[in-house]
């Protein structure tokens, strides 16, 4: 019988309908390993009565054994098969902690059971309370169970003395892992005399590769960073793939080998869930302890987590502070905090207040009475309370009351969630209520940019640390652009400002796109390097000196926009962001996906270096879009569009995780605080885009439509609507006219075309369409469907006529009547009228008029229309059959002569 991903191999040993109402249980923790099923049996033979019960799936490799071994198979009953209400005996083997154990958790807390522990994991304080427990501190807990089978002399058979050995080989590492002890070699060997087979062991422990296996072990190589923290380097290598791997630990095991590393943690999103392994060979760092927070286990030389509904990004981070919080060398917020506080009493005036924070040059300031922290006081609401003439009033008034506090001894991670999660900018230190120092985003940032802990550096010294793109940016790039990005870096140099082009650029660059949309970032002053821009090659510039950012046109049209390495705060979900000097890595930080967090340094030492912090490359190989942090739709939900964007334009897939959070922010409803502006502007990139109807389709999935307009529906009229657009575009560009029809405005306008005049209404209010804009989908709209319906219903409408009614409509209300025509008749007509009616002249001019008498006037005009409808209409054709046809229809005493 063939085994199946993600069941239990022993699931045909029972029929599921007849449910076993065991009295004792075996269990061990999610996930088994050969450890913890080897553990299981062993219990089994200590506790005969006993039924083995495992929690959740195993890996591939033990689930191949158990189906080579029938008899072993049939000691393990599947959960379904098992009532466990009945139970009055739990048997935990290989862990202590309740959250491994999952459904059989529930028996910990019922009265009258009996538990019985066995495991090698040093004791924790919320391990699980026991009657009985076994512990011995040893490499794998299959040496516990093998000794104590030992002292009780129950016999087992060589199929079993291998299972156990494959136990205390994997969990000691074959005997490498710091964690080994005397009793785990004894233990393996008394196994190999009893008949363990050590060809079997040796396969298994071997565990040939396969091309995904192999695939991700180069990734890890590529990504493996180097941090030392108090002295110890640990590794830390990031990966991912689109579906689960079954036995990704074997590469984590070879990764470890192979380099000999002494630490080791790896990060891998696989499917919908970021997997952490980590592996330690040093006493001083404990897996099982570092992972735990994480809500994994293990023990000190092996330990796992399993972590959903988090980012790739996000999981490391977390994982980063653990380490210096479980290693001792993050920072205390006593080792960061200002002192003395800056600060105002309760019944200190507004003005007071006001010369306070003018005096220090804050933007916030502690209310204190005595020493207590009872308020804060901002200087924006201050000089609000101000302009409404509130200054003498007190600041007890209009302080916030509501604020979060650390203590001096809580560490950095605590103020880093306060400020960048909880948005809180000034943070109290209070110890025994007393208000001892404060902690500012500022010093946030100051902090992240500055940490000489936390940079990293490429693992493989031996192998090409970084990735140079200058040969791709030579071949892709024209000359002229080339150039110029080497005279950026070396103004950069003379400035001693880092400069990298970041962003969509260097994503299409990548993926061979022209794209010549260029951001640059500099690290230092994004206004000064294009004031330089400016002073050299005689650029525009148009500063921004709020976001320290600034656009520069250069005298042959070439525009880029510059900007200061920034970090982003959003106020509150949708909001514009706030922003604040940082370094590059923060910068790319607040950007929306993976795909376009990777820039390329200019200056001349390393121009053409690839930088990629957070696995863009990765997600461009697996065509995936994912988002950087599981807030990234709430602070900006306009990034929910850009994720339907990118996704159809490349090609791609929105990532799980991504997926989900999109749903979400649907679900939550934050659209509705989004600008219409904003929302346009995302509307109009769609509609732009090389094809709008896959990305509307898209958004339809997505329940987005209904979030530009409520009646915003793809009915099989529009979508048919949508797909002629298409066709009239690919037609009109093939004519090479010069004028250029507006994309986005002809979708828009067959989007919308069932709409009542209501419904429009109500879009140009939502999308804030004033102006020019509204009249385009207002008056103009209502004027193309009539024409579109008059020449529906005459089937031999004159030249001159289709003239007179298409002339008034931009050219995109043009083609959109062509869109709407539900005979041939329109998009004929319409198509002469482009191709030529439009373009067809009287030969006579106004000067030509005067000579034949006709007094200047009004009268031209219409002299002129009259001829031009009677070239249309084929009654005319040379200048003496217009003269011909004036002098029939208006008197005039001039000499046909002189004309």
């Amino acid at each position: 019988m063939g085994s199946r991903r993600g069941q239990s191999v022993q699931s045909s040993a029972l029929n599921p309908n007849s449910l076993q109402k065991p009295r004792t249980i075996i269990t061990t923790h999610l996930n088994a390993d050969f450890d913890a099923v080897a553990s299981a049996l062993a219990a089994k033979r200590l506790h005969p009565n006993a039924v083995i019960c495992l929690p959740g799936s195993q890996e591939k490799d033990i689930r191949d054994f158990l189906e080579a071994h029938p008899k072993i198979r049939d000691e393990f009953t599947p959960l379904r098969s098992v009532d466990i209400s009945h139970c009055r005996e739990l048997i935990v083997v290989d862990t202590c902690q309740r959250e491994r154990i999952g459904k059989f958790a529930e028996l910990l807390e019922r009265e009258g059971v009996k538990v019985i522990l066995y495991d090698h994991h040093p004791a924790e304080s919320d391990d699980i309370k026991a009657h009985q427990k076994f512990y011995k501190e040893v490499g794998a807990n299959s040496s516990i169970m093998v000794g104590l089978l030992r002292e009780k002399g129950i016999g087992i058979s060589p199929e079993e003395a291998t299972l156990f050995a494959l136990g205390i080989y994997e969990d000691t590492g074959s005997f490498q892992f710091s964690s080994t002890t005397p009793e785990d070699l004894s233990e393996a060997a008394w196994l190999l005399r009893t008949g363990a087979d050590l060809k079997e062991i040796y396969r298994l422990m071997a565990r040939r590769f396969t091309p995904k296996h192999i695939t991700l072990l180069n990734d890890l190589m590529n990504t493996a960073q180097k941090m030392v923290i108090r002295g110890i380097p640990i590794c830390i290598a990031k990966t991912s793939h689109p579906e689960y791997v079954e036995d990704f630990s074997i590469v984590v095991h070879e990764l470890m080998d192979m380099e000999r590393m002494p630490v080791l943690f790896v990060l891998a999103l696989l499917d919908d869930q970021v997997i952490v392994i980590g592996r330690s060979r040093e006493s001083q760092v404990n897996c099982g302890e570092i992972l735990k927070e994480l809500g994994g286990g293990g023990h000190g030389a092996a330990a796992s987590a399993t972590l959903k509904n988090i980012t790739l990004t996000e999981a490391e981070e977390k994982l980063v502070q653990e380490l210096y919080k479980v290693l001792g060398a993050e920072p205390r917020v006593s080792d960061i905090m200002s002192t003395p506080v800056l600060h105002v009493p309760p019944n200190a005036s507004i003005g007071e207040a006001h010369d306070a924070l003018t005096r220090y040059g804050i933007t916030v300031l502690a209310v204190l009475d005595g020493d207590r922290c009872v308020g804060l006081i901002s200087r924006r609401t201050v000089e609000k309370a101000i302009y409404h003439g509130l200054k003498d009033l007190p600041v007890s008034e209009y302080m916030t009351t509501e604020f979060k506090v650390v203590s001096p001894n809580d560490p950095f991670s605590k103020v880093q969630d306060i400020i960048i999660h909880d948005r809180q900018r000034f943070v109290p230190v209070v110890e025994d209520e007393r208000c001892v120092g404060v902690i500012t985003r500022t010093d946030l940032l100051q902090i992240l940019t500055e940490d000489k802990l936390r940079k990293t550096e490429p693992l493989f010294e031996g192998k090409e640390k970084y990735r140079y793109v200058n040969s791709l940016l030579r071949e892709r790039l024209p000359l002229w652009l080339y150039d110029r990005f080497k005279e950026f870096g070396t103004i950069g140099d003379e400035l001693g400002m880092g400069v990298y082009v970041v962003g969509g650029f260097v994503r299409d660059l990548l993926l061979r796109e022209d794209n010549f949309d260029v951001d640059i970032v500099v690290e230092g002053d994004g206004v000064k390097f294009a004031q330089i821009l400016k002073e050299r090659y005689g650029a525009k510039i148009s500063p921004h000196e709020k976001f320290k950012t600034a656009q520069v046109v250069f005298k042959d049209g070439f525009r880029l926009d510059v900007a200061t390495a920034r970090l982003e705060y959003y106020e509150y979900p949708a909001a514009m962001p706030t922003v604040s000097i940082s370094s590059l890595k923060l910068d790319l930080y607040r950007r929306d996906f993976t795909i376009n967090t990777l820039a390329i340094k200019l200056n001349s030492k390393e121009f053409g270096l690839l930088i990629d912090f957070f696995g863009g490359q990765r997600d461009l190989k697996d065509k995936c879009i994912r988002v950087l942090h599981s807030l990234s739709f709430v602070e900006d939900p306009t990034r929910v569009f850009r994720a339907v964007r990118f996704e159809q334009r490349f090609g791609f897939q929105i990532g799980k995780h991504t997926l989900r959070l999109i749903k979400n922010a649907r679900r939550l409803n934050i659209f509705d605080k989004l600008t219409g502006k904003r929302l346009f502007t995302e509307l109009k990139l769609i509609l732009d885009d090389r094809d709008p109807e896959a990305a509307l389709l898209r958004l339809k999935d997505l329940d987005l439509l209904e979030v530009i307009h409520k009646d915003l529906k793809l009915t099989e009229v529009v979508l048919d609507r949508i797909r002629a657009a298409k066709g009239v575009l690919s037609w009109y560009e093939l004519l090479f006219k010069p004028q250029k029809p507006r994309q986005w405005l002809l979708f828009l306008l067959n989007l919308v075309s069932e709409f009542s005049s209501r419904s429009i209404k109500g879009l140009c209010q939502r999308l804030d369409l004033t102006g020019k804009n509204e009249v385009l989908f207002t008056k103009l709209r209502e004027e193309a469907i009539k024409v579109a319906s008059i020449l529906d219903r005459e089937s031999d409408v004159r030249p001159s006529k289709v003239y007179r009614l298409l002339r008034p409509l931009p050219l995109e209300h043009q083609l959109f009547c062509m869109c709407l025509g539900k005979t041939h008749v329109p998009k004929k007509e319409i198509s002469r009228f482009i191709t030529e009616y439009q373009d067809i002249r009287p030969h006579l001019k106004g000067n030509d008029l005067k000579s034949l008498g006709i007094p200047p006037g009004p009268i031209y005009s219409e002299i002129l229309e009259k001829l031009r409808d009677a070239r249309l209409d084929g009654e005319v054709e040379t200048r003496d059959d217009e003269i011909d046809f004036v002098q029939r229809r208006w008197k005039f005493s001039g000499d046909p002569q002189r004309l």
